[in-house]
């Protein structure tokens, strides 16, 4: 196939999956904040939106770096093996949402890069460093999110221990600036990840002698990921903003400090994590630190088996794709 149509499908693809990923993730900025009644859910997707656009260009490209280079050497695979990867992810992220599971993006492109990159070079193809990077960035950030989550609201409490009931109009006001970091980092964290593929894609197809990020694929990159956001996946803001407790005020603005803490951190160190379950994790440990029984823990359940079976699922899929795919676009 001409290389030039093959190049649109895969930018297509990865854009496709920004703009997924900003529909799905809208919650994670906007869920807490609408809960509490911080914001109107229209003036807080419109904030939400703006800052996932200026996220991905304000923090670098270390995600994008881990995600196009470190896990697979790009010389070393075709476009048809991205092409699998990213049909893989947008599946599971479009079958997610349907369920409203929020599920990890993140999760969905890793498992479906190891997937496809088995099925066309063997396991030997896989970078084990950005393999370990990966694996301890998705895996760990969501404990570290419980315990920020946790710490900060004991915090708060002790703080505003002799406050008055008027505090919650200053968590409500205080929100607008810690929604509005915890949009910019999910932007910054998470455009990165189609950054590097489309950046991989451009290597593997010749346009490019090696990897980097060129800055048309970072304005590109922004762009669906702000305009999903706006859309909003309203059925995973019900699952984040009501069905682990009541939320209140308190509970939003630690929330939310907690999750762009941990994601900025993240961001700035190459490491690419889940959004959905930062997020999630750290609204728990902030109700877990008021009260243990305050959580409905079985709610859990469906986020935790999202958490569980994405990457093996999306490995699968892309596993069964790369054939279908290869003949289409060729290895």
């Amino acid at each position: 196939m001409d290389v030039w149509l093959t190049f649109g499908v895969l930018l297509f693809l990865a854009l496709g999956f920004n703009f997924l990923n900003g529909f799905n993730d809208a919650a994670n900025v906007v869920a807490t904040m609408i809960a509490s009644r911080a914001l109107s859910s229209r003036a807080a997707l419109s904030m939400a939106a703006i800052a996932n656009f200026l996220g991905p260009l304000l923090f670098g490209v270390a995600v994008a770096t881990t995600m196009g280079k470190d896990l697979i050497d790009p010389s070393s695979i075709t476009s048809t093996v991205i092409i699998a990867a990213l049909l893989s992810a947008n599946v599971w992220n479009i079958t997610t949402w349907w369920f409203g599971i929020p599920s990890s993006s993140s999760h969905a492109l890793a498992g479906g890069l190891v997937g496809a990159a088995i099925m066309y070079g063997g396991i030997s193809i896989l970078r084990s460093e950005g393999l370990i990077t990966i694996a301890v960035a998705l895996f760990v950030s969501p404990v570290l999110g419980f315990i920020v989550g946790w710490f900060l609201l004991k915090l708060t409490l002790l703080l505003a221990r002799n406050a008055t009931p008027k505090i919650n109009q200053t968590f409500n006001r205080a929100q607008i600036i810690t929604a509005t970091s915890l949009a910019l980092s999910h932007g910054a964290n998470d455009a990165q990840k189609a950054m590097g593929i489309i950046a991989m894609g451009l290597v593997t197809l010749g346009f490019q002698d090696s990897f980097y990020i060129p800055t048309w694929v970072i304005f590109v990159s922004a762009l669906p990921i702000g305009i999903g956001t706006a859309t909003g996946g309203w059925r995973i803001i019900h699952t984040l903003g009501g069905k682990f407790y009541r939320i209140r005020p308190i509970h939003s603005f630690t929330s939310q400090l907690a999750s762009a803490a941990v994601i900025i951190g993240a961001s700035i160190l190459g490491g690419p994590v889940s959004t959905t379950h930062v997020v999630s994790s750290t609204i728990v440990g902030v109700g877990a630190a008021e009260r243990m029984s305050k959580v409905r823990w079985g709610n859990l359940t469906d986020i935790g088996i999202a958490w569980l079976i994405t990457v093996p699922i999306t490995m699968l899929l892309a596993a069964l794709a790369y054939p279908l795919m290869r003949l289409i676009f060729g290895p």
